[in-house]
């Protein structure tokens, strides 16, 4: 692995992070202004911060993603150690795999255009592991420190996400864990300019990034890795220097 391959990941995690927006936007308040307010229901990716200083704000935002990108790394690393222990060194199972990342990040294209929502689906499942992180948020509200802005963004690491999980599986196809976390490392910093600017600017950033025209040209940016790693699967054979723009590696 090199950082020229590292390139792909972080341009899915940037066209993705238009979903973060959608899923969040409505509820990124419930992190803000203290008081003692509940941890919501659903998953918050994206926070607004209390104090009015801006230096204090942005210290908050800065260790939410850090330990939100830390977290991606960890699950990185577990998934990428699952091929390096020997359960993907099979010939057929590293097919499967690679055929498998790939379709999921065609599903995600489809995802962020709103052309179908099957990742929805895996999402819900994912509440079974949310259900059991939520109570550990309760002490770390008010979020108003950094130090808590950083525990906080370590839990919700954890959160169901369809795009963690497409991009987790091209983590797992990257065989060792230190590959695995990198992947997730450049996915998380693909992530970061997007969800930096909704925990600074709130609604302002939201309400542009939401438009239809944003959300069609991210889709298609990820379905594209997504039926080029698909069409090499397909040939069999190397695309020349097509293949810098493959997410995952060939199989």
């Amino acid at each position: 692995m090199n950082a020229l391959s590292l390139v792909p990941m972080f341009l899915v995690g940037l066209a993705g992070s238009v979903h973060c927006i959608g899923m969040c936007g409505g509820i990124v308040g419930a992190l803000s202004l203290g008081g003692g307010a509940p941890a919501p229901t659903r998953p918050v990716i994206a926070i607004a911060v209390a104090r009015p200083a801006v230096q204090s704000n942005v210290l908050r935002v800065l260790a939410y993603n850090g330990g939100r990108i830390g977290s991606y790394m960890l699950a990185g690393a577990m998934a990428g150690s699952l091929a390096g222990a020997g359960m993907l060194h099979l010939a057929s199972l590293q097919v499967a795999g690679y055929w498998l990342a790939n379709l999921m990040l065609v599903a995600l294209g489809l995802y962020l255009m709103d052309a179908w929502r099957g990742l929805a689906h895996l999402e819900a499942a994912g509440n079974v592991v949310w259900r059991r992180v939520r109570p550990l948020l309760k002490p770390l509200m008010p979020m108003d420190t950094p130090l808590k802005a950083l525990a906080v963004g370590g839990l919700w690491g954890w959160v169901p996400c369809g795009m963690v999980y497409s991009a987790l599986l091209t983590a797992m196809m990257q065989g060792s864990a230190l590959h695995g976390a990198a992947t997730m490392a450049a996915f998380g910093l693909g992530t970061l300019p997007t969800l930096l600017g909704m925990g600074l600017l709130g609604t302002r950033l939201r309400a542009q990034m939401q438009r239809r025209p944003v959300r069609i040209a991210s889709g298609l940016l990820v379905l594209g890795f997504g039926l080029l790693g698909l069409l090499r699967a397909a040939n069999g054979v190397s695309l020349g220097w097509l293949d810098a723009l493959c997410v995952t590696g060939h199989p």
